[in-house]
Order: C-alpha cells, then sequence, then structure tokens
C-alpha cells in the first residue's frame, strides 16, 4: 500500500534465472516509509516459455508466478494481469534489472497526484553505458516524433517500467501480444484523454544475459515493425 493505493506488480520474464529474484526481492524490501509497511501488495511474474529455472527462483525470493507459454511481451503482460490480486494501480517492471525498483516511488507519487498512467523514462532519467542500444535509442526517438505528429502528444520514451491505474487499465483494452504493448498503452491514453505523466528514471545494464530486444537482430527489427505497425493500426483505427 502506498499513500492508500493498493499496487500489484506485473513483471514479464523470459530466461531470467539469474535477475528475476534480486528484482523480486528488491520489490517486497520497498516501504511505504522507514521501517513502515511494505509499497507492495502483490507481485505477479509471467514466465514467459523460459528453458532454465526463472520460475521456481521467482518463487522462492516470493512472487507468485503464472506461466505463458506462447511468447510475446504482450503475451506475458495479459497473463499477468489477469493473475493479480484486485489492486489500485499496476506496475509494471522488467525482470532483468535494467530498472531501479527503488523508484517505484516516483511512478506512484505522480498517480497519487492524479496522474492516470505514469511512464518512466530512461531518456530523462539516467542510463548506464551500455543500457540501451543505439537501435533502441533511435527507435525510442522515430516513435516519439511519429506520435507527436499524429496525436500532437509529446512523449520521450517507450520505456517499460510504468504505473497505470487498473480502472484505466480496463477502459483502454489492451490487445497487443508482442512488441507493441508499450506503444499501445500510451497512444490508447492519448486517445483517451487520460492524464499521462513522464517520470525521469535510471537505468543500468541488464546483470546477466543478453537483452531480447537490444542484443538480437530479430529483437531490433521485431520491436521496431511492431512499435511503429502498433502506432499506424492505432491511427487507422481512430479514423
Amino acid at each position: 500500500m502506498y499513500r492508500d493505493l493498493s499496487v500489484g506488480v506485473v513483471i514479464p520474464a523470459l530466461d531470467e534465472e539469474k535477475n528475476i529474484g534480486d528484482v523480486v526481492g528488491s520489490l517486497l524490501e520497498l516501504c511505504a516509509e522507514s521501517k513502515g509497511p511494505r509499497l507492495i501488495d502483490d507481485i505477479v511474474v509471467c514466465d514467459n516459455g523460459s528453458i532454465d529455472a526463472t520460475a521456481e527462483t521467482a518463487r522462492q525470493a516470493g512472487a507468485r508466478v503464472v506461466a505463458e507459454p506462447v511468447r510475446g511481451y504482450g503475451m506475458a503482460c495479459l497473463a499477468g494481469i489477469r493473475e493479480l490480486r484486485a489492486v489500485d494501480v499496476v506496475l509494471f517492471v522488467d525482470g532483468d534489472q535494467s530498472c531501479d525498483v527503488r523508484q517505484s516511488g516516483r511512478l506512484l507519487d505522480a498517480i497519487a497526484a492524479g496522474a492516470e498512467l505514469a511512464i518512466g523514462s530512461r531518456v530523462l532519467g539516467k542510463m548506464e553505458p551500455g543500457s540501451l542500444s543505439i537501435p533502441q535509442l533511435a527507435g525510442n526517438y522515430v516513435a516519439s516524433l511519429v506520435i507527436r505528429a499524429l496525436w500532437g502528444h509529446g512523449i520521450t520514451d517507450l520505456g517499460p517500467f510504468r504505473a497505470i491505474r487498473t480502472d484505466a487499465l480496463k477502459l483502454i483494452d489492451m490487445r497487443d501480444k508482442a512488441y507493441g504493448w508499450t506503444v499501445e498503452m500510451q497512444v490508447k491514453a492519448i486517445q483517451h484523454g487520460l492524464r499521462i505523466e513522464e517520470v525521469p528514471v535510471d537505468t543500468a545494464r541488464r546483470r546477466f544475459g543478453k537483452s531480447k530486444v537490444g542484443g538480437t537482430l530479430k529483437g531490433i527489427i521485431g520491436a521496431s515493425v511492431g512499435i511503429l505497425s502498433t502506432i499506424l493500426k492505432l491511427r487507422f483505427r481512430a479514423g
């Protein structure tokens, strides 16, 4: 519970056995105040078809785990949402230790102050060298320009570290099952006139393993196509 808001966390994870335990443990250590009650009320890790011990490691760290064997970032997020207990706010965090979860309060403060969607902007925060690849930075920049051109709403990042009110999440009716998930949330929030705040967050290089997006050519191409096609699809549907 944070400022009278119950908070649930969804962590999509694929082959993150060396990272996920620290992510879950760090979230569970967060307190609303020094030595006060826990900030997080529920944590669900979605094991998205891992071939390692991601699921068991997450359970041992204190998370509840749901399996979604059909791979896709959006698939994992949707499965995690369905598994969450009733909460006021859903916090999305990656399972690779790139998000500084100690800054979760920044996102939740924005929600408590009236935002319906709070995006952790890596561009506005500090980025550890190598934390984002050049294609990722370029993709963020291009997507930001396109969204501004089509909807007149400026953004700086499509970062995965974000918080959204549960009623707003239901309203925008998320559908994307792959790389278009984050941009779908932002564009639909704009289309529905929701209050969106960008909050500076710091980003680190993943501690173990290779990025599924920036670490492979397939991931870079898939993410680029998914993001731009989602933007255009939402624009076309809007008429």
